[in-house]
This record gives structure tokens, sequence and C-alpha cells, in this order.
């Protein structure tokens, strides 16, 4: 295997506590060094919420999570970013972001775990890292090194349309 360079993903959402934080630590463990994963929200929360944190650990992978603004993205000597998508859909009432540059964008809509009170929460936030996942594992089997081709945007758009998916918006633009 030759030398591939990292590619660097911004996941987006509103609140940055419980579905960008999920996949940004899905991804910085499952990419084996090919992934340098970031997450960001146009409206953070003060910290993550404590089950997206309690799931992850539970599963092994624990780190320094914060909930931060998408502005640190944005401002001059911020890392750059390949891929910015978006996990969060205005379906469900919510503003997702929407991150100037190059990047290369998608929209990866799943139910907000956080919006689940009670009970039925741990399961909710299950449910979204399994999607989570599931949706990491397909990019890492794609071919990193052609994110730079016309063919890549519409396999990340299919990838956001895998089991789970919000009935929400298109990519954003």
């Amino acid at each position: 295997m030759g030398s591939r360079a990292v590619t660097s993903i911004l996941f987006l959402c509103t609140g940055n506590s419980a579905r960008s934080i999920l996949a940004e630590a899905l991804a910085n463990h499952m990419g084996g060094g090919l992934i340098e994963a970031h997450s960001a929200g146009s409206f953070p929360k003060a910290a993550p919420h404590p089950m997206a944190l309690q799931v992850l650990a539970e599963r092994g992978i624990t780190g320094d999570f914060r909930s931060k603004s998408w502005d640190e993205f944005a401002a001059p000597g911020a890392p750059p970013i390949d891929i910015v998508i978006t996990v969060c859909d205005n379906a469900a009432g919510e503003l997702c972001p929407i991150f100037p540059g190059r990047a290369i964008k998608a929209h990866w809509g799943i139910t907000d775990p956080a919006a689940v009170e009670g009970e039925g929460q741990r399961a909710a936030f299950e449910a979204a890292y399994d999607q989570m996942q599931a949706r990491i594992a397909a990019l890492l089997a794609c071919d990193l090194s052609a994110i730079a081709s016309p063919d890549f945007p519409p396999v990340l758009a299919r990838i956001g349309q895998m089991s789970g998916a919000t009935p929400g918006k298109e990519p954003i633009s």
C-alpha cells in the first residue's frame, strides 16, 4: 500500500453535542490514520451530551470531545477541510449550518438522539451510533484518494441515504 494523504472531515450539526460528536469520534477511531475528523456546530451547546459520551465510552472510544463553534474552522490558521458533512436536518426543525469554502459537501441526516427524553434515550443514541458507524465504514471502503473526482460527491450522497436517513433536505451546495 502506497502512502496516502490524510483526508480531513468536518462533521457539522447545530448543537455539536450528539450526532456530530459521534461522527467525529467514530471517524477518528475507525479511520486508521486515513481520516482526521473534527466536529462543530452553528450554535454549539456548552458540552457534549452525556449519553453520547457514555455510548462511546462503552464501546471503547474515549477522547477530549468538546462542543465547539464552526467559526473555529473558518478562522485563519484552521486546519484545511477536505469534506464537510452535515448530520442534522431542517425537517426536524433545525437550522443546519452552511460551511463556506471549497470542501466537498454532503448531508448525512440521522434522527437527533438528544431530542429523545427519558426511557428511549439510550436506544436513540445507540441507533444513531450504529447508523453513523455504518456510514463511516462505507466511507472508508471508498478510495479516499479520489475525493477530487467528480464521481466522489454522489458517493457521499449515497452514503447519506443509508438505513436511518432522515427524509430531510438536499445536500448543501
